[in-house]
């Protein structure tokens, strides 16, 4: 019978160092737990970045890694599914109670892969789309706002948040001391958010709110932007929008949303413009050092 050494060190299976063998240290060796905590782990109740993660040796979780990969797979079935066209005119229908069903219009991308492509080709209507607009404004009626639908580069986020956030802004028109002549409502397929401008401009239509689903991060795939613009027409730069971003469930709510495009509207109708020019001043009432309703900047010294 060989006799061999017993060994003089160990293996920790938390941080897999190599400790000497002693009673405590065997019992880290055996210990079950060998996932380190992160002392941030606390702070992720109050965001969905990724951070106190934790680590196993040098390597994540295995939950943690798996999560990962969830949400990038997410992410990618944003960007590719389709916008189910009929399901949602059905429950903008039922939910805003319309008499018109929302207008169903293509860009000039043929399909995902040309429009993921060729940005450009989803920023202009098809030659089928813009004749049927121009046949359903034969009579020149002008609008005060025209709600463009467009799916963008997640579908999923124009599917889940159009029918709240449309919801939320007309019970916010209802309420507001002016009024507001809405166009037929358009959905676009395959589009960009210029593509706005062409059918805001084609509806005659004073400003042109363009509904489109954001890139997907991998905390939100979900994600609908909202791009005012006034006096739209084809060939307008970015400097001639203002964004509300990140409305969805777990970021800004529709409500909120609502309420900060209706500022902006209002704003727009009033000084003719929109853009880098008109400031978005929907939360100055929190601006530090804002004393008495004042919406002076607090960085800007009397």
């Amino acid at each position: 019978m060989t006799n061999y050494p017993l060994p003089s060190r160990i293996a920790c299976a938390t941080c897999r160092r190599s400790l000497p063998v002693t009673p405590d240290n065997r019992a880290k060796a055996l210990s079950p737990t060998i996932v380190i905590e992160n002392p941030w782990e606390r702070l992720r109740a109050f965001t969905d970045a990724r951070i106190g993660l934790g680590r196993a040796g040098v390597s994540l979780p295995t939950k943690q890694l798996l999560a990962f990969q969830l949400a990038h797979a997410q992410a990618q079935d944003a960007v590719h599914c389709p916008l189910e066209c009929d399901a949602l005119a059905s429950e903008l229908i039922e939910t805003l109670s319309l008499s018109v069903p929302p207008i169903r219009l293509h860009s000039q991308a043929e399909d995902r892969a040309m429009y993921l492509q060729r940005p450009d080709y989803g920023r202009r209507l098809s030659d089928g789309s813009r004749q049927q607009l121009q046949q359903a404004t034969e009579s020149g009626q002008r609008f005060d706002l025209a709600v463009v639908i467009v799916d963008g580069l997640s579908a999923l986020a124009v599917q889940q948040n159009s029918a709240p956030f449309l919801t939320a802004l007309h019970r916010a028109f209802a309420h507001d001391q002016n009024e507001w002549q809405l166009a037929p409502l358009t959905v676009v397929e395959q589009g960009r958010v210029a593509i706005g401008d062409e059918v805001g401009a084609l509806l005659n239509a004073d400003a042109v709110l363009v509904m489109i689903g954001e890139r997907p991060g991998l905390s939100s795939p979900d994600s609908l932007g909202l791009y005012m613009t006034w006096a739209p027409e084809v060939g307008l730069k970015d400097d001639r929008r203002n964004c509300i971003s990140n409305v969805r469930p777990a970021g800004l709510k529709p409500e909120e949303a609502a309420r900060r495009l209706l500022l902006l509207l209002a704003e727009a109708r009033q000084r003719k413009l929109s853009g880098v020019q008109l400031k978005d001043r929907s939360e100055d009432s929190v601006l530090e050092g804002a004393a008495g309703g004042s919406t002076q900047n607090f960085l800007v010294a009397d």
